[in-house]
């Protein structure tokens, strides 16, 4: 059975509705009432908590033009690693005003935290719950310091092996974390559909008996509903006002409409899933009419034998069903018998 998880009252797993977490990361663009914006209008979206990162340049990295800071591979291709944390980080004394305007539309409001400082100060605003994002995964002391907090903890396992997350997990509960969540995650910022391995959801949850959720950097909307199939329980996706506005993350958010577009499907799925069930629903009763069953189809005298030709196996449901076929064929009419009348015993002698 699934360890419970639970933020402030909300029940999270996999016998109630995904929790849907919009990241807004660096799309308030430094703009405090964007930031505000982006709160209002993903509350409209659907989502049920927002996420912020809490850093500052200096507790990521250090300033340094060495060709170890500089980005590859990736959409921040040759950047300066401080000098992008500047641009994209949420100013810590956002953070409370932030948190109550959430609070004030119903949603709760947590984030990652990057080293102790940051820790202690989410810690003083009493977070509802914290996230560990992919790449602090093997960073074993700032988790140890985060359980040790007492509060929930959603752990992303982006690039991380089995035996990481293994390690991960086990420092968790050493440290005194009663309630934990995992989130696949493929860190790659956009990540291709073809790079997700979402059949990894199940496993995790077979694995570590947690709930496990889905850490979403792809394009669209298919693969967070593809991934509540599997039983991910927790959706987090990152969210802008638009992507024409440019923006360390922007180029891999959603806008409003397609995240609401989201949380929509995910939610039809959610009811499609149902449970395992073989009997026939209250909703399928009247298509059970257009069945096939043991019709005659021609005209039949008194003592005439069924034949393959006069009796046949044709929609609709109201004769014998058509597994009797062959125990009829020989046998004799009691009476004269129209051609459309549904076979019935009392019609069949012998």
């Amino acid at each position: 059975m699934t360890a419970p998880f639970t933020i402030i009252d909300r029940l999270i797993g996999p016998e109630h509705p995904s929790y849907i977490i919009a990241e807004l990361s660096a799309n308030h663009g430094q703009d405090l009432q964007q930031a505000l914006k982006l709160i209002e209008v993903a509350k409209e979206a659907g989502a049920d908590a927002i996420k912020l990162q809490t850093y500052t340049p200096d507790t990521l990295t250090i300033d340094s033009d060495k060709e170890y800071f500089r980005i590859k591979g990736t959409i921040w291709e040759g950047k300066n690693l401080y000098r992008l944390y500047g641009e994209a980080y949420t100013p810590w004394e956002w953070h409370a005003r932030l948190k109550q305007a959430a609070e004030d539309l119903g949603m709760h409001l947590f984030s990652t935290p990057f080293d102790p400082t940051a820790v202690d100060f989410l810690s003083e605003l009493n977070v509802p719950a914290f996230k560990i994002a992919s790449f602090e995964v093997v960073d074993l002391p700032l988790i140890a310091r985060i359980a040790a907090t007492g509060k929930p903890i959603i752990m992303s396992t982006g690039m991380a092996t089995l035996a990481e997350i293994a390690e991960a997990v086990q420092t968790v509960r050493d440290a005194g974390g009663a309630e934990l969540a995992l989130l696949k995650c493929t860190s790659a910022y956009p990540s291709p559909p073809e790079a997700m391995n979402l059949r990894t959801i199940p496993h995790l949850a077979a694995a570590f008996d947690v709930p496990v959720g889905l850490s979403d950097h792809t394009m669209g909307v298919a693969v967070p509903v593809a991934a509540v199939s599997l039983g991910a329980c927790i959706i987090e996706k990152h969210f802008t006002l638009s992507r024409a506005v440019p923006g360390p993350d922007s180029s891999f958010s959603l806008e409003p409409h397609e995240f609401r577009q989201m949380v929509d499907e995910v939610r039809v799925a959610e009811q499609a899933l149902g449970r395992v069930a073989y009997a026939v629903t209250e909703i399928e009763q009247p298509s059970r009419v257009f069945r096939r069953s043991l019709f005659v189809v021609q005209d039949i005298r008194a003592g005439e034998a069924f034949t393959a030709a006069n009796v046949r196996s044709i929609r609709p449901a109201h004769g014998l069903a058509p597994k009797f076929l062959p125990e009829v064929i020989g046998r004799s009419a009691t009476r004269d018998i129209e051609r459309g009348t549904p076979l019935s015993w009392e019609l069949i002698g012998g």
